[in-house]
């Protein structure tokens, strides 16, 4: 009987040890710049990376939490079930490009975003912060402080940054959607690229 036990704990031991273990699961937790916003869910930068990844040997899942209209509070709030539930070994956050538009206060921003940063790495996850530029309507000190958030972060708890997801992209009519703000089907693959640039390092073990 106590040796019946003492297997019995050794192997619950085992089961939270192996339920610690982050997974082969990219999360990626963003806002409708990741959520396909106006264009089939297929045909969006996140799907097209997890075409990419399920081609991988071993494949790599990829669990696309985005909302549109998700902020960094909401996005900050939903984090914690999103980790325990998928156990992701890299986690992709692109949020603040609605706390910008609302023209809230960046210290906000900064803090929503390290609180995510931190839960992603006491999971023993990667992170990659994906950053967003702003109308040049929203002035000069404001998008310098936006930018400043992301670099200031990435540094300061060395994670991959990202600085602009839409570089290339923002400025050519023919890969944006008629808000300004969305690309088009034809714009993401390029999307795609400028995060896979970034993401691909910490793919390896």
């Amino acid at each position: 009987m106590r040796r019946f036990l003492c297997l019995l704990l050794l192997s619950f031991g085992f089961a939270a040890t192996a339920q610690a273990v982050p997974t082969r699961t990219v999360l990626v937790l963003g806002d409708s710049l990741s959520a396909a916003h106006n264009i089939a869910a297929e045909q969006g930068w996140v799907h097209l990376l997890k075409v990419r990844l399920g081609n991988m040997v071993p494949p790599w899942a990829v669990v696309n939490a985005s909302i549109s209209g998700e902020t960094s509070l909401s996005g900050r709030n939903r984090l914690p079930a999103l980790l325990a539930t998928y156990r992701p070994g890299v986690v992709v956050i692109e949020l603040g490009a609605n706390d910008g538009l609302q023209g809230l206060p960046l210290d906000q921003l900064r803090d929503n975003l390290t609180a995510m940063v931190s839960a992603a790495q006491a999971t023993h996850a990667k992170v990659l912060l994906l950053g967003i530029e702003l109308p040049v309507n929203y002035g000069p000190q404001y998008r310098d402080g936006l930018r400043a958030v992301y670099a200031g972060l990435a540094k300061r708890k060395h994670v991959a940054l990202l600085p602009f997801l839409l570089d290339g992209v923002a400025l050519d009519p023919a890969l944006m959607q008629g808000d300004g703000l969305h690309p088009t089907a034809a714009g993401e693959p390029r999307v795609l690229q400028n995060v896979w640039n970034k993401l691909q390092p910490l793919l390896i073990p």
